[in-house]
């Protein structure tokens, strides 16, 4: 019997190219074998993104053109279509089915839709290149930022296990992995869900000041912790061992450097700080998504921060870190966004000296607050002007002197 194949198409961020590599294994555990393309897969598997309706658009249009070119070669059967990622994951969690029913008629040649819990973290993921390696730790957000559909496409945030992912990262190093990029909707808050479902109401506790608890956190290694306490609405509430891990990480020998994505401007704590300071193993590119540099555009996107908290972070982190380069993302033409606003986020960009940004137009997401309370307002060629002008300052500038160091 002819052993069936499968051929795996990613879009979207980095988070999706480590899911990717799961779903790979758990095709192969099943007893499939992996195709070279799309054209002699027996099976498609279309791992999808919906941080835009550009991306969504990217995957109807592959459907079309798989079925377009199987109706060309008639003398084999059409590949299975399989959907899963971002749109199926919107599917699970929307208990209304509009959105199902939605996809299945803008895409009624799809047969399958896998949700990525059917894969979990129990398959390994399937890695070609063996120096460096994606490492989810964890999953979902609960940020609920207006404009971003993860929430409703990942859920809530999961944090992985710590002993798990400690001991992925030193299994990968026994087959020559000697890089590890960390992966999380936010980074900042990993172990939140772990710490508070262990000591219930610390988070509550803690107030405005710093936590003052005598609650440890138990480490694989036997060594207690006290969770770092990092603010959220000017208050001391998400309870992290993220800084932990990354000192962790960085004991392994074999791992010569560490990367992570993504972190969020107001949950950068002090001691995550001191840990990159203490580790040069970390690297010194650092990506703080601003979206705005505007303070209203800000609180409309439900971003925790203002432009001059943010300003005041980069310059912490470039008075203890001088040699680190900051990354960002921007977001233009969110709804009602001025021109004056914009020029917050231009002078924001000046300022800060970004070594490069993705720069995105908004775009309106299904289930989102922004789309539900504000008209996409923001004519499309405003955007691209607006794209156009950071796009050229920020990543095709040459050298600019920064105005924080």
């Amino acid at each position: 019997m002819e052993q069936a194949t499968f051929f795996i198409k990613t879009f979207g961020c980095q988070q999706n190219s480590a899911d990717s590599q799961r779903i790979a294994t758990y095709y192969l555990a099943r007893g499939y074998s992996e195709a070279r393309s799309i054209k002699s897969a027996q099976e498609v598997v279309i791992n999808t993104c919906m941080v835009r309706q550009s991306a969504e658009d990217k995957v109807t249009g592959l459907v079309k053109n798989i079925i377009k070119e199987s109706s060309l070669r008639a003398s084999r059967r059409r590949p299975k279509i399989v959907l899963t990622g971002c749109m199926v994951g919107m599917v699970v969690r929307d208990e209304t089915g509009k959105y199902l029913k939605a996809l299945r008629k803008r895409m009624p040649e799809v047969d399958e839709f896998l949700p990525l819990e059917e894969v979990g973290f129990d398959y390994p993921a399937l890695r070609y290149d063996l120096t460096h390696a994606w490492v989810p730790i964890s999953n979902g957000c609960n940020n609920f930022c207006t404009y971003c559909v993860v929430p409703f496409t990942r859920g809530r945030e999961i944090s992985r296990s710590f002993a798990d992912i400690i001991g992925e990262i030193k299994e990968l190093t026994e087959n020559g992995c000697r890089e590890v990029t960390l992966l999380g909707q936010n980074v900042n808050s990993y172990g939140a869900d772990i710490i508070s479902s262990k000591f219930p109401g610390l988070a509550k506790r803690s107030g405005a000041g710093k936590i003052q608890s005598s609650k440890f956190y138990k480490l694989p290694n036997g060594k207690k912790v006290k969770p770092v306490m990092v603010k959220h609405l000017g208050r001391y509430r998400i309870p992290t061992l993220f800084p932990y891990l990354l000192e962790e990480i960085c004991k392994i020998p074999k791992i010569k450097i560490v990367k992570f994505i993504s972190s969020n401007p107001w949950d950068f704590s002090d001691e995550l700080i001191e840990v990159i300071v203490k580790n040069p193993k970390i690297d010194r590119n650092i990506h703080l998504a601003v979206q705005s540099g505007d303070d209203t555009v800000l609180k409309k996107m439900n971003r925790w921060y203002t432009q001059k908290e943010y300003v005041d972070l980069i310059k912490k982190i470039k008075t203890k870190v001088p040699e680190v380069q900051i990354s960002t993302d921007i977001i233009v033409g969110f709804p009602g966004e001025t021109e004056k606003q914009f020029q917050n986020t231009v002078k924001l960009a000046k300022v800060v000296n970004f070594a490069y940004a993705y720069v995105s137009k908004y775009s309106q997401r299904p289930n989102t607050v922004a789309s539900k309370a504000s008209p996409d307002d923001v004519p499309y060629s405003e955007k691209e002007h607006r794209w156009h002008i950071l796009d050229q300052l920020i990543n095709h500038k040459g050298t600019l002197r920064s105005a924080i160091r």
